[in-house]
C-alpha cells in the first residue's frame, strides 16, 4: 500500500522551468527549475504570486547581491531561489509542521546547485530557530491569503523587521477584498507601506499573458513615526 502510494505521489510530480532576463529560453540570462507536485494537499504550486515576485526580485538584482533574505511561507521557493541565484544569502522557511515541503525545498536546492538555509518556521511560534534571522529583505508570495493568519504573519513580519534595522517586507498578493484589513493590520503591528504597485505595470508581457486577478505586490517597513 505504502509503495502504491509513493508511485502516486511521483506521477504526480513534475519540473517547471521558469527563465528571466530574456525572451529566448535556450539562453535566458538566469533560469531556475522548481519541483512541483501536482497533489492539492500538498500545495507544492508555483503559483502566479510567486511568479511576479520572482520577476521583481530579477529587476531589482541589485538590492539582492549580497543580501541576507529570508522567504516566508516558500512552498516552491521560487523568489527565494532567484535571490540566492543573484548572490543573496537566502533562508527559505514554511511551516515547521510541513515536513514534505521542507523535503522539497532542499531537493529543488540541490537542483539548482543552490546553498540556501531550509529553516521550519510557523509564523507566530516563537522557537529558536526565529531569533537566528537577521534579514535585511524579507520575501512573501500570497502569504496574504488566511485571514485567521494575518496576526501571526505580521507578528512574525514586524520581530524579524525589528531585528534588522533598515530591513524591508516585499509581498505579493490577490487583492481579493480591498486593502482594508491590511492597513489596519499594519497600523496594529506599527508598519508602513512605502510602495503599492500592480503586478502587471512590470511583468514582461510574455508571463503576464498567463496571469489573472488583480495581483499587487508592496514593499513595507517599520513605522518609525509611530510614538512608543
Amino acid at each position: 500500500m505504502e509503495e502504491a502510494v509513493e508511485s502516486a505521489n511521483l506521477q504526480m510530480t513534475t519540473i517547471s522551468n521558469h527563465y528571466f532576463g530574456d525572451d529566448d529560453p535556450d539562453e535566458p540570462a538566469l533560469s531556475i527549475s522548481v519541483i512541483e507536485n501536482m497533489k492539492e494537499e500538498y500545495g507544492l504550486f508555483v503559483w502566479p504570486c510567486s511568479v511576479v515576485l520572482a520577476e521583481y526580485v530579477w529587476q531589482q538584482r541589485l538590492r539582492f547581491s549580497g543580501a541576507s533574505v529570508v522567504e516566508l511561507g516558500a512552498g516552491t521557493s521560487l523568489p527565494g531561489l532567484v535571490a540566492a541565484k543573484l548572490g543573496a544569502k537566502v533562508t527559505l522557511t514554511d511551516d515547521a509542521n510541513r515536513l514534505e515541503v521542507l523535503d522539497n525545498m532542499r531537493r529543488v536546492c540541490h537542483l539548482n546547485e543552490l546553498n540556501c538555509n531550509i529553516l521550519g518556521l510557523t509564523w507566530g511560534v516563537w522557537d529558536a530557530s526565529v531569533f537566528t534571522l537577521f534579514p535585511t529583505i524579507i520575501l512573501g508570495a500570497d502569504v496574504l491569503y488566511d485571514t485567521s493568519a494575518f496576526d501571526d504573519l505580521f507578528a512574525t513580519v514586524t520581530f524579524l523587521l525589528q531585528s534588522s534595522p533598515g530591513s524591508i517586507f516585499i509581498t505579493t498578493y490577490h487583492n481579493r477584498s480591498g486593502h482594508h484589513l491590511i492597513e489596519f493590520l499594519m497600523v496594529k503591528w506599527g508598519l508602513k507601506c512605502v510602495k503599492l504597485i500592480d503586478c502587471f505595470s512590470f511583468m514582461p508581457s510574455q508571463k503576464a499573458s498567463g496571469l489573472s486577478g488583480n495581483l499587487q505586490l508592496a514593499e513595507i517597513i517599520l513605522n518609525t513615526e509611530v510614538s512608543s
